[in-house]
């Protein structure tokens, strides 16, 4: 299927989407286009043979699938300058909280519009991304999208009333592990274990309990209990956790995230 895609916005998400796509030979650099307010930004992909358009209505005029990869605060800037140059593109939008309505609103109620919620891992091509889509965007557009996500890592369909909830789970949550990580991390200088030695035994952890997760078949409950002997270190560690209310702490920082995806809402 070949299909120009198109960004309005350069940044460290773009560039991954643009990464994988011509890794994963989706589209060649022919194909591509990217616009930018700040020139130099879009000029970056350059060397990748990603042409640089000069404005955001001639990018939308360009593409066949248009990414909306600007802050949610631009949108109506952006919107108001490609209203009129959007007929029959797919719009993929990646802004936290903008709904495929409010889009719809300012281009037409026929404009097709996929929402997403990607995560920074998809850099790497480690991504967990989330999309909905609006009645008017057909399985074939929806499911190019889909694979423009897959070159960068996982891809879960959901509905869109739950694409404010999901931003806890996914896309926010790198932030979680994180802290979690540097809280390990911490706690191993402060015993005098050097920095570096301590890093890389916790990523690999992290590594390595995913793997538990996504390929043993068991539980999080069955796998906390592989690792927890009566009267152990384990259940030591644990216990001060709960006495915390670790897992109540999660809940409440997704439910401040959830909160305030709504406040953002459009």
């Amino acid at each position: 299927m070949n299909k120009n895609i198109a960004f309005i916005g350069s940044g460290n998400m773009a560039g991954a989407i643009i990464g994988g796509i011509l890794v994963k030979s989706i589209a060649t650099p022919s194909q591509l286009e990217v616009y930018d307010v700040n020139p130099q930004a879009s000029a970056r992909f350059a060397d990748k043979g990603v042409v640089a358009a000069d404005s955001a209505a001639h990018a939308a005029d360009f593409a066949d699938i248009l990414f909306m990869s600007v802050k949610p605060q631009n949108y109506d800037e952006v919107l108001s300058g490609i209203k009129g140059h959007t007929s029959g593109k797919v719009i993929v939008s990646i802004a936290a909280g903008i709904s495929t309505d409010y889009i719809r609103e300012r281009l037409g109620r026929d404009s097709r519009v996929v929402r997403v919620m990607p995560n920074t891992p998809l850099l790497l091509g480690y991504g967990a991304t989330a999309v909905s889509r609006c009645e008017t965007v057909g399985d074939a557009d929806f499911e190019y999208v889909k694979q423009i996500f897959e070159s960068g890592g996982i891809v879960e369909e959901l509905p869109e009333s739950l694409m404010n909830a999901v931003i806890a789970v996914n896309g926010s949550s790198p932030a979680y592990v994180y802290l979690f990580a540097k809280a390990l991390i911490d706690g191993a200088v402060s015993y005098g274990i050097d920095a570096g030695a301590a890093k890389r035994l916790v990523c690999q952890t992290l590594i390595g309990s995913a793997h538990m997760l996504t390929d043993s078949g068991k539980t999080p409950d069955e796998l906390i209990k592989m690792v927890s002997s009566k009267g152990g270190t384990t259940i030591a560690a644990l216990d001060a956790l709960y006495s915390h209310d670790f897992e109540q702490a999660l809940k409440e920082a997704m439910e401040h995230c959830t909160r305030r995806a709504e406040e953002l809402g459009r």
